[in-house]
């Protein structure tokens, strides 16, 4: 068992800090005690927690506005696009997706990240296809020997 400063040991640990063999760590979705604890202390109080929040924001506290806000309208992390894509039978006709989600971008219908995200849509479903293609035609191939 190593020591350390703050009173605690590295047992179960490498001597550059990471966990030796068979070692874990702490299991996934487990709460660190000082958040447990806070969670016990908060228990049953939420309701008059959010009430003195409303209340402080009505009153006009703009951190307490500020706070409520976010939960009633929280900044939108991603929005739906709406743009002519042709369809996609084969991965093939891909490069013709990939030609409308440029064109969508330089026209201005699409921010470059959103055609970024939509092109990595449209190249996750053409692998797809290309690997159902590649599976017929093996599939082909075993039948005719």
């Amino acid at each position: 068992m190593t020591s350390r400063n703050n009173g605690t040991n590295t047992d179960g640990r490498n001597s550059d800090g990471t966990f030796a063999e068979g070692n874990p760590g702490r299991p996934k979705g487990a709460r660190h005690k000082i958040t447990r604890a806070v969670e016990d202390l908060l228990e049953g109080e939420a309701e008059g927690l959010t009430r003195k929040a409303v209340d402080l924001a009505l009153e006009g506290d703009t951190t307490a506005l500020r706070l409520c806000l976010e939960r009633i309208a929280p900044p939108r992390k991603d929005a739906p696009v709406a743009f002519e894509l042709p369809g996609m039978e084969s991965a093939k006709e891909a490069t013709q997706a990939a030609q409308a989600v440029l064109q969508a971008v330089s026209n201005g219908d699409l921010t470059p990240l959103e055609g970024a995200s939509v092109m990595a849509l449209v190249e996750g479903y053409r692998k797809t296809l290309e690997t159902t293609e590649l599976e017929s035609r093996i599939a082909a191939l075993e039948a005719r020997q």
